[in-house]
């Protein structure tokens, strides 16, 4: 493996075991087995465990809006409709990448740097979701706008997580469940 494609599959197999082990549980040496180098490539790569940690939490920081700019959202789509391609994108995401919402919302560290990169990803999410609703919903009031973003990032997150201890609800169940809930919010 090439140094970006070393560092992509230590990211993967570390992301899959803090999603599952916890951060405090997850050992450098188990995250090097899984990704088939060494320990010593992995601190080449991550300074250490919570740089790892953090990186991948910032990682997910930069997906977040891809999620609505790369959507294929028809011409002239109907707000149900963008609302559906949007979540379209997104559910596969979270399904591929399930534990990033294991390590956001489920594994608390009490490491002060990692809950503030937390905390970034959160914030993040609710700019990017109230950036949205002010798009498809422009009759609605200013002061709605935050706590209805604040509502749908909690709200698509646990179902996310739901999903997760649920593998086998097929998407289109989730996506349907998903879609209902966004627009009925949206509308108001």
């Amino acid at each position: 493996m090439q140094g970006p494609e070393r560092r992509e599959r230590i990211m993967l197999e570390a992301g899959r075991l803090f999603g599952r082990l916890g951060y405090g549980a997850t050992r450098l040496d188990d995250v090097a087995a899984a990704a088939g180098v060494t320990k010593p490539m992995v601190y080449r790569h991550f300074g250490s465990k919570k740089d790892l940690y953090i990186a991948l939490l910032r990682r997910h920081e930069a997906d977040l809006p891809t999620f609505i700019e790369s959507a294929a959202v028809p011409v002239g789509a109907t707000q149900r409709e963008t609302v559906d391609a949007i979540l379209d994108g997104w559910l596969d995401y979270a399904r591929e990448n399930s534990f990033s919402w294991l390590i956001i919302f489920r594994d608390k560290t009490g490491d002060p740097e990692i809950e503030a990169a937390r905390r970034s990803v959160n914030t993040r999410a609710q700019q990017i979701l109230a950036a949205f609703i002010r798009d498809l919903s422009p009759g609605l009031t200013a002061e709605l706008v935050e706590p209805m973003a604040e509502f749908l990032t909690r709200g698509l997150a646990g179902l996310v997580l739901w999903w997760a201890d649920h593998p086998d609800v097929s998407k289109s169940i989730v996506h349907a469940t998903a879609t209902r809930v966004t627009v009925a919010t949206l509308r108001g």
